[in-house]
C-alpha cells in the first residue's frame, strides 16, 4: 500500500510539474495584461458596473472616473490599436496562445483584441476556429466572432450575438431616435439551441435585455425597410 501511495504521489508530482512547464508565464503575463486593460476599459462604460469598481479600473489606468468618462472611447481606440500588433507579433511567432500554452482565462486575450479589431476579423478567423474546435478556446469565443464576421459581410449571423444602434425618424412623431436591434439571425427559431451547443449560459432573449432592449426577430428587408432614410 505504501508503495502504492509513494508512486501515486511521485506520478502526481511529476505530471504537476509537465503542466507548469507547459505553460509559457512570460507570455501568459504579457496576455494577462492586455486583457485586464481590454476588458477593463469596456467594464468602465458598463451600465452594471458599481462605482467602487470604476474606481478600481481608474486606478488601473492611472486615472480618474472624470478623466475616464471623458475620455473612454478614444482610451479605447489607442488601447485597441496597441494591442493588435503585440498580438499579431505574439500570433506569428506561438500560432493562437492556447490554453495548454498560456492557460486561462489569458487564452481569451488574443481572442478579445482581434474581436475589437474588425478589419482584421477575417485574416484572423480560421485560426480562432481552429482554437475553439481543439479545446485551447471556449467554443462560444469562436461563434461569437463568426457572427461580427458575418454581420460585416451583410449576412445573417448565427448565434445572436451582435446588436446594432442605428438613428431613425418616428414615423409617429417625425423625430430622430435610435433604433436598437440584434441584427437578423439565420434560422432565427432555433437559435438557442445553437446557443446552448456552443456553450453560452443564456439564451438571445436573456442576452438582449442585457444591453436595456427587448429582443425581436427581424429579417433582413424588415431591417432595411426600418432604416431606409426617409425622403
Amino acid at each position: 500500500m505504501k508503495f502504492i501511495l509513494l508512486s501515486i504521489f511521485i506520478f502526481g508530482t511529476i505530471s504537476m510539474s509537465s503542466a507548469q512547464k507547459q505553460i509559457n508565464l512570460e507570455l501568459k503575463k504579457q496576455l494577462d495584461s492586455i486583457l485586464q486593460l481590454d476588458q477593463g476599459i469596456r467594464e468602465f462604460g458598463d451600465t452594471e458596473t458599481s462605482e467602487k469598481r470604476k474606481d478600481t479600473i481608474a486606478a488601473l489606468f492611472n486615472s480618474s472616473k472624470e478623466v475616464l468618462k471623458k475620455s473612454q472611447w478614444m482610451i479605447m481606440k489607442e488601447i485597441d490599436s496597441i494591442h493588435l500588433k503585440k498580438v499579431e507579433a505574439i500570433v506569428a511567432k506561438y500560432g493562437y496562445p492556447g490554453k495548454t500554452l498560456v492557460g486561462e482565462p489569458a487564452n481569451t486575450a488574443v481572442f478579445y483584441v482581434i474581436q475589437h479589431n474588425p478589419d482584421i476579423i477575417s485574416k484572423y478567423y480560421p485560426l480562432i476556429e481552429k482554437a475553439g474546435k481543439s479545446g485551447e478556446l471556449p467554443f462560444k469565443y469562436a461563434a461569437m466572432m463568426l457572427d461580427r464576421k458575418l454581420s460585416s459581410e451583410g449576412k445573417e449571423q448565427i448565434y445572436g450575438t451582435q446588436i446594432y444602434s442605428v438613428q431613425v425618424t418616428n414615423p409617429k412623431t417625425g423625430k430622430k431616435e435610435f433604433f436598437e436591434y440584434v441584427i437578423p439571425i439565420k434560422d432565427a427559431k432555433n437559435v438557442n439551441k445553437r446557443r446552448k451547443k456552443a456553450g453560452f449560459d443564456t439564451t438571445v432573449e436573456e442576452n438582449t435585455r442585457r444591453f436595456g432592449f427587448v429582443y425581436k426577430a427581424y429579417t433582413p428587408d424588415e431591417i432595411n425597410k426600418i432604416t431606409k432614410p426617409s425622403n
